[in-house]
């Protein structure tokens, strides 16, 4: 580096001492020479950019023609080797300066290179040119012309680019193979086939095209029409190492072999074609690799390529489709088999197809249990085809489909028709009635599956169903609160004495265990919670939910019954396997514990509630009996800190009363009792129809006696008079009867007694549950305005059960009203009090729904993340949360986790949500320009969404969406017409419509 900066400093101070000269315009002869060989050695030290100054320098003087002419040729040259601007313009202008010298011509062949191997096949083209006619040499002759041919084959002039080609071939030079490979190929592009072979096979001799040919000679012998050829030529070779196109050479080996019937053969080309993954087959060759793979029985594989095909509603997609039906027959996948035949038989490009799909179609749902399309499709084929060849199956098919159909009351009045039914139509008639009671049962309609029980009872042809009815029959009496009769109805499911292992006797045992368990009959309660326990205990497909219920259940009836180890054990039992509700088995251990006189182990039990589950529902429960365990202990400071985290953590826990009152105790017996004496007025002052207010008056006048204050007393004495007056019965009565009312929803009724109840009794401690009753029946009456006023003006009672209830209502209210940022405090309330898990629930889901439409939508994903974690509360509870969590995620911007909330809820959950789920997650990747990737996602995923036919539809329009995306016109249009002939969703059609509009505007 430091020698080449002396040589360029060398060369500018000897320039500038030159320059120094006063008036000088000339250099002598003997100092331009040496100027112009240090300006050439830097050229070929390829300092470009100092040599092109040098020559620049040189060019401000006077000089020789020749050496003028060397300088300019050496400055552009200059210019371009170091990929100056100027380059190629300043060589072009001294071509067109000095066209007859030789360094011009020198130039030209500089420029033309330098076009050629930048791809600008014109201007290389122009500047060869520029060499026609001019000597070349032995070895630029022959390059000339093949680098004059390729471009012209660039810019597709073939003819002329074999032209060039053919002189080329006639010099034994480093061109030679090439240039009959790029003329076999330009005469193939021609159609001059004899020609192209003749280039092609002297170009396989050479070892640089002898592994491109192969596929260009088989690709000639294919559009020759020579299949034998074809096969002959490529088959031997198709296994060569370095094989160019290899894949495409497979392609046209299986279009040869399909063409001979060789369907092995052909199925391997094909698929060894697609496993390259370098190309993509045409339908028509889609469609001959699926039948070529399902002659040899390869049905899966078969699969794959026909449902491609069958996309598009053509001839081809028609026969497509119907052989797929018959692939996934085989394959036993029947629900995409019926799909199949139903594409099938919508086409109607080929009758005796058409009729064979439709036929099949109804056959294979009638199999798959889907009776009632089957009864659909057999009575459309006994109309269209009254002597079609399958006319006397579809009558014997449609027998069959009436006795199965899910048009259960149908099917019913049929068979009660029948005056001697077989045993057949019994075991039929057995069936049916029972799903059409759990049709009524998922309904909410008790009366009629108890009556539908019944009827499948009649007929006991199947043991096992009559189990099942049986015990249903004590599901369906519990859940219309007839505990009695379902009592007896589950004890019936015993007295059939099924196998041990009878889902329906186990569930019988959890049925029947409840059903004891509220009568308060825990010994019973207990033998069938053990029963349904000890049968679940170590099986790994157990509803866990109810298996772990059932589990604390049996912990419970021990409790009560006072079998205090047994409780004990069986609760330990519920946090050794894990239970989700591990936080009721340590609060209840820990009471257990107490009522054995085991209080450290109560105690480090009750901790385990707080460290473990700090937002527990029973953390209130564990606190408060933690403190009364220090209590009885005599461990009063212990105890009092306990009541006081507790009052501090919950202030709006039902609980406060009581741990005040506990407090109290605790200051009192350590003889603070100032401090006894500020909770007693606290709970007097605050919770004034609290159930220990008596006992907080009486603790009072006992702590104020002893600090010499009794004065004090009458004031509170007086207040609590007042805040509980003497009750009558009357009063009673009269509040008792006007609430009755609300719950039989006599709302104008109970509006008129109510009122009149809080004018009779203005001072009754129950006026506040009045005044909440009077709101709600405004509120079922429709009347939200009054109903909203009544609960607002409840929100302060000290009663934190009212008040849970009244905060429930002011937040659902005003959700309804769309006045989300009003209903959050009131939901966040009631989530903070929520006493059980449904309580939690409804909280969670309106804090949810609120904070996304107000665009909180962290808060959104939070809340989400709750319900999900509470489980299945409702049918669509973890559905929609992870729908909302996925939407708030997106409109965060943040669509690869949204992506994966909107996968996890269509791939569990074949509800509406999961619908739009999916039109979801598609349109993310469409986002993301992955239009390939969004199609295959509602081709794979769409079908079990359906009947959403708004979202259904929607999918479809995204699909058109993406193929004009894709370029792929004719697919999009496609798609589109078949939305509009099929959708009965206006807003589906008319985007569809505007779509269609546009793709027709486009192409006319």
């Amino acid at each position: 580096m430091k020698r080449k900066r002396i040589g360029l400093l060398a060369v500018y101070l000897v320039l500038g001492v030159q320059l120094l000269a006063s008036g000088q315009a000339t250099l002598h002869q003997q100092e331009v020479e040496p100027a112009f060989q240090d300006a050439l050695d830097l050229f070929y030290k390829d300092q470009f950019a100092a040599s092109r100054e040098a020559f620049e320098q040189l060019r401000l003087h006077e000089l020789s023609r020749e050496k003028s002419i060397e300088v300019h040729y050496y400055q552009g040259l200059s210019s371009l080797r170091g990929d100056f601007p100027e380059g190629t313009s300043s060589l072009e202008a001294f071509v067109l300066d000095y066209p007859e010298e030789p360094l011009a011509h020198e130039a030209a062949w500089v420029l033309g290179n330098h076009y050629f191997t930048g791809r600008n096949y014109r201007e290389a083209i122009e500047n060869f040119g520029r060499l026609r006619g001019i000597p070349l040499s032995q070895e630029r002759h022959p390059e000339l012309l093949f680098k004059t041919g390729y471009s012209f084959f660039q810019l597709k002039n073939y003819s002329q680019a074999q032209n060039y080609f053919e002189r080329a071939k006639r010099y034994k030079s480093p061109f030679l193979a090439s240039a009959y490979y790029y003329a076999g190929f330009s005469a193939f592009q021609q159609k001059d086939f004899e020609t192209a072979v003749t280039n092609f096979k002297e170009a396989e001799k050479s070892r640089e095209f002898s592994l491109k040919v192969p596929y260009m000679l088989t690709a000639l012998y294919y559009q020759q029409g020579d299949l034998p050829q074809v096969i002959a030529y490529a088959a031997p070779i198709i296994d060569k190492a370095g094989l160019e196109k290899r894949e495409q050479v497979h392609l046209l080996l299986a279009e040869a072999y399909y063409a001979d019937n060789a369907y092995e053969q052909a199925a391997y080309h094909y698929q060894s074609f697609v496993s390259a993954k370098k190309g993509a087959l045409s339908r028509d060759q889609q469609y001959k690799a699926g039948v070529a793979h399902y002659e040899i029985s390869q049905f899966q594989i078969a699969s794959n390529f026909f449902k491609e095909v069958a996309l598009l509603s053509d001839a081809l997609g028609q026969v497509s489709s119907y052989f797929l039906g018959h692939a996934y027959i085989q394959l036993e996948n029947l629900p995409f088999a019926a799909n199949s035949f139903s594409a099938a038989y919508k086409m109607a490009f080929n009758p005796e197809i058409k009729e064979e799909a439709l036929f099949n179609y109804a056959k294979v749902n009638l199999e798959m249990g889907k009776f009632q399309e089957a009864v659909t499709a057999l009575d459309q084929y006994l109309n269209d085809y009254p002597r079609g060849t399958r006319f006397a199956q579809a009558e014997d098919l449609l027998s069959d489909a009436l006795i199965n159909t899910n048009n259960y009351l149908r099917a019913i009045q049929h068979m009660e028709r029948m005056q001697q039914p077989s045993a057949r139509i019994r075991e039929a008639y057995q069936k049916v009635t029972f799903y059409q009671a759990m049709a009524y049962f998922r309904d909410n309609n008790p009366s009629g599956t108890l009556q539908l029980l019944d009827k499948s009872l009649r007929y006991p042809e199947d043991k096992s169903l009559q189990v099942l009815a049986q015990f249903w029959k004590g599901e369906a009496n519990a859940v219309a609160n007839k505990p009695e009769a379902a009592i007896q109805a589950y004890e019936r499911v015993l007295a059939m004495n099924p196998p041990s292992s009878d889902p329906a006797l186990i569930k019988t045992h959890y049925g029947l265990g409840y059903a004891y368990f509220n009568q308060g009959n825990y010994d019973k309660a207990e033998r069938q919670f053990k029963a349904y326990t000890d049968k679940l205990r170590n099986n790994r497909e157990r509803e866990k939910e109810q298996y772990h219920d059932a589990l604390l259940r049996l912990g419970d009836v021990y409790y009560i019954q006072k079998k205090f180890d047994a409780a004990a054990t069986t609760f330990q039992r519920a946090i050794k396997e894990s239970s989700p509700y591990s936080d009721y088995a340590y609060f209840r251990g820990g009471v257990v514990a107490n009522f054995q006189n085991r209080n450290l182990e109560a105690i480090r039990l009750l901790d385990q509630v707080a460290n473990r589950f700090p937002n527990s529902l029973y953390l209130e429960d564990a606190l408060f009996q933690k403190a009364q365990i220090h209590m009885e202990d005599l461990n009063y400071r212990q105890g009092r800190e306990v009541f006081s985290t507790l009052i501090a953590q919950k202030p709006n826990s039902p609980f406060i009363p009581f741990a005040l009152e506990g407090r109290a105790v605790a200051n009192y017996s350590l003889k603070e009792y100032d401090q006894a004496i500020a909770d007693y007025k606290k709970i007097l002052d605050d919770y004034p129809n609290a159930s220990n207010g008596e006992t907080a008056l009486v603790g009072l006048q006992e702590s104020l006696s002893l600090q010499g204050r009794p004065e004090e007393f009458s004031t509170y004495l007086s207040e609590y008079r007042k805040s509980n007056p003497s009750s009558s019965n009357l009063e009673n009565v009269e509040f008792e009867a006007a609430k009755s009312l609300v719950f039989n929803q006599s709302y104008e009724q109970a509006i008129r007694s109510l009122e009149s109840f809080l004018r009779n009794y203005p001072n009754s401690s129950q006026v506040p549950e009045a005044s909440y009753y009077l709101a709600d029946a405004h509120y079922r009456q429709g009347s939200t305005d009054k109903a909203l006023e009544r609960y607002y003006q409840l929100e302060n009672t000290s009663d934190i059960n009212l008040k849970t209830r009244v905060f429930q209502k002011i937040a659902i209210i005003e959700f309804e009203r769309e006045n989300y940022a009003k209903a959050i405090p009131y939901f966040e309330f009631t989530a903070e009090n929520a006493r059980s898990v449904a309580e939690e629930y409804d909280a969670y889901s309106g804090l949810m729904t609120a904070t996304f439409e107000i665009g909180n939508f962290p808060e959104a994903v939070s809340w989400a993340d709750k319900i999900v974690a509470l489980g299945n509360i409702t049918v669509d509870a973890v559905p929609r949360a992870l729908l909302i969590k996925g939407k708030s995620l997106e409109s965060n911007g943040n669509p690869t986790e949204a992506a994966a909330a909107y996968r996890q809820l269509v791939e569990n959950y074949t509800s509406e949500q999961g619908a739009e789920a999916l039109y979801r997650l598609a349109w993310i990747r469409n986002q993301a320009g992955e239009h390939e990737a969004s199609n295959e996602l509602i081709f794979s995923y769409s079908q079990p969404f359906a009947s959403y036919e708004r979202w259904y539809g929607m999918q479809f329009v995204l699909l058109a969406k993406n193929y004009i995306a894709m370029d792929e016109t004719f697919q999009a249009k496609a798609t589109l017409e078949s939305i509009v002939e099929n959708s009965s969703v206006p807003e589906v059609v008319n985007e569809a419509e505007e779509l269609l509009q546009t793709i027709n505007t486009t192409t006319e």
